[in-house]
């Protein structure tokens, strides 16, 4: 969910939240120049939501601006790591 400036992830991004928070990705890239994420409450993340992740930076490199993680997650780390994918700032 969104707080201010910094988007804050949900405790749980899984293929049940995804479409929820998709949009939302969406709108918040589209109105801000600085895209601050928080994924300090991510406790469970399964592929699809890895998946979304990696289309929000995408768009966001898309867009041309960057992003920075003002809190990183664990599981988040965990997952993209176990999958292999290397080289995105997560």
């Amino acid at each position: 969910m969104e707080s201010g400036l910094i988007f804050k992830l949900p405790a749980e991004l899984t293929i049940a939240e995804v479409s929820e928070y998709k949009l939302q990705f969406i709108e918040y890239i589209d109105e801000r120049e600085n895209i601050i994420f928080d994924g300090s409450e991510v406790t469970r993340i399964d592929t699809v939501g890895i998946q979304l992740l990696l289309s929000a930076l995408v768009y966001v490199s898309a867009q041309k601006k960057s992003h920075i993680w003002e809190k990183q997650s664990s599981i988040i780390y965990q997952s993209v790591k176990q999958l292999g994918i290397n080289g995105l700032a997560f």
